[in-house]
């Protein structure tokens, strides 16, 4: 008998060879029912798998991000089916799980359109209804790459060529169809429910421009109608409120051919920018952090300490001043280092908080450029934590702390991931380990729950990266704490310790809101252009009815002003329903109409963007309302 402990710790015993799908069906039928793949022993395989040891045994829906992948690398292989039987001549290339999706890319004669996806769903339908086992099977390295050959499957050959001659080579069945794959995959076809195709794109072959160009169809697959449904509409929703499109029409930033990648801030968006940043200002204080700023261009020699010569040349933007090298700064932490050594510190004035509304500039590729999310220029709101070595807990707590005020006063759900020693990285392994073991207590003792992402640090430090998540389920990396013993040594930073010698600081890279650019890019996309009151660039706009009214607009306009409060009024000769539309479109929070019982009761009627209309009242009472709502800064 084996023994298998379940997720909940508990143990159960099972015959040898009993598959894990059997397992999950004698745990509970609706485990069996919504498993779409499990977790053996740490490794994700077959449900179909029959296990011949003891071990740990995790079951996966597809709430799991693993299981998720197995659903949709099935359901590619279910599209490629469908595509070889309509056009019997197509080889097969690849078909792997992607974000919130699939694709599989094919080499064929047939052009496919639009209009093709109609016909490759239907197929998919039946080929779903059939009900086909999936079976994997394996052969040693000659006998697939002859059977691969035999059916003419050329791409799939050079895959398994560049396999060791020793390998065992899987491959699945379903039905009349086989695809070389590592799998695993869901036990049958059957279990594949609700899929659409959504794209056509080219692609290269290996992404080699050298190989052939094939024909790419992304598609995307749930398991309920219902999600799909979901997905679908949330993705035209996403196309409403692209902040490319907002950004214009609500005069806010504009994106120029004349400078690719380095955005132009409108009046209405630098309001925006600055409610953003004054909030951070004010916080920061609070949290003890000075604020410095440091050049953009520094030379050659700092850039060649700090690493960044070596590490993240391709990046960078260079210039020479005097016949001496110089780089446009990519980062602000070399120049926040070169505060810090302005003064002799003592332990007793540490932790040092420096924080900086740094503008950097990266060399990006044009084709990964868009909107305000991926630019070539934009503002960090940086900072860096100069510390002793036993306050690092408790600074990492603080950042965190920050972060998570940041968050949910926006109304951001957020998860963590810790990013641990890349390839490339400066220092040793025991520095590093020192480092992320620093960086996982912290998060242990807050009780956050994170993702490891293996050998995606910084150059100089392991980092917790926080991703947050929109309003359409969409998830954005943005804050990022990077715990660094790397850059005080390279840069002989010290402090003088109780004992009177000089000792070693710790460093700590944070950003909160991490682009000003960025972020400014997923708020515009989060509140679809309707920004809170205290962030929207126009507050209120008075909509006087006739000519009659302009005097007294005029004269509400003064006092909102000096209450404060950003507003305008439309004196356009044109119908009060229309400039309420206008003021809508404008995604202004209060429109206030002024009618001659407006005049006599020296008050305003209110209509609010999303309540509609409140009705009149006086002018005194509605600038101490919108007042409080603007000081509380509610969402």
């Amino acid at each position: 008998m084996l023994t298998i402990t379940l997720q909940d710790g508990s143990t159960r015993e099972f015959s040898e060879g009993t598959t894990l799908l059997e397992m999950a069906g004698k745990i509970s039928s609706k485990l069996a029912k919504n498993a779409v793949a499990a977790e053996f022993n740490g490794r994700v395989c077959d449900l179909t798998q029959p296990i011949f040891e003891d071990g740990e045994l995790k079951l996966l829906d597809f709430d799991d991000e693993k299981a998720r992948d197995v659903y949709r690398h099935s359901s590619s292989h279910v599209m490629a089916q469908a595509v070889k039987r309509l056009w019997p001549d197509t080889r097969l290339a690849i078909g792997p799980a992607i974000d919130k999706g699939f694709y599989y890319d094919f080499d064929t004669e047939h052009t496919f359109s639009p209009e093709d996806f109609a016909k490759i769903e239907k197929e998919m339908a039946t080929i779903i209804k059939n009900d086909y086992p999936i079976v994997r099977k394996e052969m040693p390295r000659n006998e697939a790459l002859d059977y691969f050959r035999s059916i003419g499957e050329m791409y799939k050959v050079e895959l398994i060529e560049d396999l060791p001659e020793d390998a065992i080579i899987s491959f699945y069945e379903q039905g009349d169809f086989v695809d070389l794959c590592a799998g695993p995959h869901v036990p049958s076809t059957g279990r594949l429910k609700a899929i659409k195709l959504m794209s056509l794109a080219g692609a290269y072959w290996r992404g080699n421009e050298n190989n052939k160009m094939l024909q790419r169809i992304y598609a995307t697959s749930f398991p309920k109608q219902s999600q799909l449904d979901d997905y679908l509409h949330k993705l035209e929703e996403a196309k409403k409120r692209d902040h490319r499109k907002l950004g214009k029409e609500l005069g806010l930033f504009v994106l120029l051919d004349e400078g690719p990648g380095f955005p132009f801030f409108l009046p209405k968006g630098m309001i925006l920018r600055n409610q953003l940043e004054a909030f951070w200002r004010e916080q920061h204080e609070i949290a003890g952090y000075q604020e410095i700023r440091t050049p953009i261009i520094l030379n050659r020699e700092l850039w060649e300490q700090s690493g960044h010569w070596d590490h993240y040349k391709d990046n960078m933007y260079f210039t020479k001043i005097d016949d001496l090298d110089y780089a446009v700064k990519p980062m602000n932490c070399p120049g926040g280092i070169l505060v810090y050594k302005q003064n002799l510190h003592s332990y007793r004035e540490l932790p040092l908080r420096i924080g900086e509304m740094g503008l950097v500039h990266r060399h990006e590729m044009s084709g990964v450029l868009h909107g305000l999310m991926r630019v070539r220029a934009f503002t960090q709101d940086d900072a860096h934590i100069f510390m002793l070595p036993e306050q690092i807990i408790d600074e990492i707590k603080g950042v965190i702390n920050l972060v998570d005020l940041f968050y949910t006063r926006f109304g951001f759900q957020y998860h963590v991931e810790l990013s641990t020693r890349p390839e490339n990285a400066m220092g040793s392994p025991e520095i590093w380990e020192m480092a992320t073991d620093a960086l996982i207590q912290a998060l242990q003792e807050k009780g956050i729950d994170f993702k490891i992402n293996e050998g995606d640090g910084a150059f100089y430090g392991p980092k917790i990266d926080f991703h947050l998540q929109d309003s359409l389920d969409r998830t954005w990396q943005c804050g990022t704490i990077q715990l660094d013993f790397q850059m005080p040594e390279r840069f002989d930073l010290t402090y003088i310790g109780e004992d009177g010698e000089k000792h070693r600081p710790v460093m700590i890279h944070r950003v909160i809101y991490g682009s000003m650019e960025r972020f400014i890019g997923i708020l515009t996309e989060h509140f679809a252009g309707a920004f809170p009151t205290w962030l929207a660039p126009i507050q209120v706009r008075i909509l006087p009815i006739t000519d009659r009214q302009h005097e007294y607009a005029r004269k509400v306009l003064a006092e909102l002003k000096t209450s404060g409060i950003r507003a305008e009024i439309d004196e356009r000769s044109e119908k009060v329903g229309y400039k309420i539309r206008e003021g809508q479109l404008q995604k202004i929070p209060y429109l206030l109409v002024l009618g001659d019982k407006e005049i006599e009761m020296d008050g305003v009627a209110v209509r609010h963007r999303q309540q509609g209309d409140l009705g009149s009242q006086k002018l005194s009472d509605f600038i101490a309302m919108i007042k409080e709502e603007i000081s509380q800064r509610r969402m």
